[in-house]
């Protein structure tokens, strides 16, 4: 899925997470900004492309990163979930290392 087609299909799950009843195309667009920045941040800790559609790790720090991109305290971010983060990148690291294991044998 491309990534301007899971941005859109977030916009309403990230609504939602942060309690955004109204419809404002300035909000939309916020929301969709940080959609985008948040995904390239979590995949460049992670290493890895991730998916941000299935119910797991990668989108829960997605839906999280936006809460604080939302109040602008997005510098408190990576402090407050450095735990979460550490075990994104360590999963993602550690599989795709297996993957080359197993892709050379």
């Amino acid at each position: 899925m491309e990534d301007s087609s899971i941005i859109e299909e977030l916009v309403s799950e990230v609504k939602s997470y942060l309690h955004i009843t109204w419809q404002d195309t300035n909000t939309d667009n916020n929301l969709k900004g940080f959609i985008s920045r948040g995904m390239a941040r979590l995949q460049d800790i992670a290493g890895v492309p991730l998916d941000f559609i299935a119910e797991d790790l990668p989108k829960f720090l997605l839906l999280d990163y936006c809460r604080y991109a939302n109040v602008q305290a997005l510098e408190m971010f990576e402090k407050n979930f450095s735990s979460e983060l550490l075990s994104l990148h360590f999963k993602y690291q550690v599989e795709a290392i297996e993957s080359e294991k197993a892709n050379e044998n």
